[in-house]
Order: structure tokens, then C-alpha cells, then sequence
């Protein structure tokens, strides 16, 4: 099991859940290379490989250390994002640089790994599992740019779904609110979401990992997209 960006927040719960289960899991980042190292050591048969998903050349190196390591790959959680915080009517702070950087990491980045993977997930009939956004199905989140990245992975899990069939699964999980590092000073939104989510709480990352481990194992289930977020989207 790859999982990138899985040094901290819904990446790391993901991670430990796949390894309480007895799988073999990659532990990836960016940075927290120090960090990396350590959750992958306190995991039996675990590893941590540094990449950064927005190079080409990095996702292709990645893929194949693990594959050097395994000699296979079952499935490939892209978990690895990033944002900008920008109210969505100051227009010009959207600017395109903003976008770039947004869209190199979640849809570029996404794609490239994913492209590099299939090769290995084919021949192991594995699947991939995204990690989308409650973003990308309504018109909230920290930023236009960045949900309308999510919108895009939406759609991509649905076109790579369509023609990696039957070989390889692809589906992914849109969170809503959840608690990590990311959104530690959200207290304001936090309070919305406890006030209007029918199960009147944000999210933490176990929440998530539940289904991201249940759709990477669950074998008549492609194509799908499923919101995580306490029902906030049924309120809103």
C-alpha cells in the first residue's frame, strides 16, 4: 500500500489503518522527512520514500523504489494536496500563479503517480483510491482554485474508473471538515459544521481512513465518490 502525503492528518490515519489490518504500507512525503522515517520504523515492514507528486520524474522514481522493495503494488492512496486560503470573492488573490500551484500538486501530481502506478496495479488487479474534497461537489472550501481541483479529481476518478476496468478499481472519498493540522485555527467553521452537520461534529482523520480502507478493499465498487462529512452536505 502507497499512501502520499502520509506524515500527518487523514495520509497517517490512513497509513496506521492499513498496517493495524497487516498490510504493507509506504509512507510518503514532500517534507517531514524526519517524521516520515520515524512512523515507518514504528511500523513493522513499513517504509518511507520522499517524492514530491508534482515532479513527473519523482512520481516514476517513487513507484519504482517501491517496487524494488515489494515487487508489487495493491493499491495507491493519493492522499497528497495542497491549498490556499483565499475568501472566494477576492478574485484577484485567485491568480493564475495560485492556481498552478494548486493544480500541479492535486490534479497534475494525482495523475502522474496514478499513470506511473498502473502498470503494477494492472498486473495486481489493486485499485486507487483519491482523496477529493466536500469542496468538489459544492461551492464551499478554502478556495475557488482549490475546489475546483477537487471537482476535477472527482471527475478523473470517474474517466480512470471507466477505462482501467476491469483490472484496476478506482474510486474516491470527498471530506468534509476534519481535524488536522491544516484546520487547527478553523474554530469559526468547526462551530458551523457542529451546529448544522446532522451528526453535529467536524471529522478526524479515522473517519476517513475507515472508508478509504473499505473502498481500496471492497471489490464491486468503481467510479465512486463518496462525501464524508457527517451529512453537512445534506444541511447546506
Amino acid at each position: 500500500m502507497l499512501v502520499t502525503g502520509s506524515t500527518s492528518g487523514i495520509g497517517e490515519a490512513t497509513a496506521k489503518r492499513f498496517a493495524e489490518l497487516g498490510d504493507t504500507v509506504v509512507f510518503n512525503s514532500r517534507n517531514s522527512v524526519e517524521l516520515g522515517e520515524r512512523l515507518a520504523a514504528a511500523t513493522p515492514g513499513s517504509l518511507y520514500l520522499r517524492a514530491d507528486i508534482s515532479k513527473a520524474e519523482e512520481c516514476e522514481g517513487l513507484i519504482r523504489d517501491v517496487l524494488e522493495r515489494y515487487g508489487r503494488l495493491d493499491v495507491l492512496v493519493n492522499n497528497a494536496g495542497t491549498t490556499k486560503v483565499i475568501p472566494h470573492h477576492d478574485l484577484e488573490a485567485a491568480s493564475v500563479d495560485v492556481w498552478r500551484e494548486i493544480f500541479e500538486v492535486n490534479v497534475f501530481g494525482t495523475w502522474q503517480l496514478s499513470v506511473a502506478a498502473m502498470p503494477a496495479l494492472k498486473e495486481s488487479r489493486g485499485s486507487i483510491v483519491i482523496v477529493s474534497s466536500a469542496a468538489g461537489v459544492r461551492p464551499t472550501g478554502s478556495s475557488i482554485p482549490y475546489a475546483v481541483s477537487k471537482a476535477a479529481l472527482n471527475h478523473l476518478t470517474a474517466l480512470l474508473a471507466k477505462v482501467v476496468g476491469p483490472e484496476v478499481r478506482v474510486n474516491a472519498v470527498a471530506p468534509g471538515l476534519v481535524d488536522t493540522p491544516w484546520t487547527a485555527d478553523w474554530d469559526t467553521i468547526r462551530g458551523f459544521v457542529q451546529s448544522v452537520a446532522p451528526l453535529r461534529r467536524s471529522g478526524i482523520p479515522e473517519d476517513v481512513a475507515e472508508v478509504i480502507v473499505a473502498l481500496a478493499t471492497t471489490p464491486y465498487v468503481t467510479g465512486q465518490v463518496v462525501v464524508v462529512d457527517g451529512g453537512l452536505t445534506l444541511a447546506v
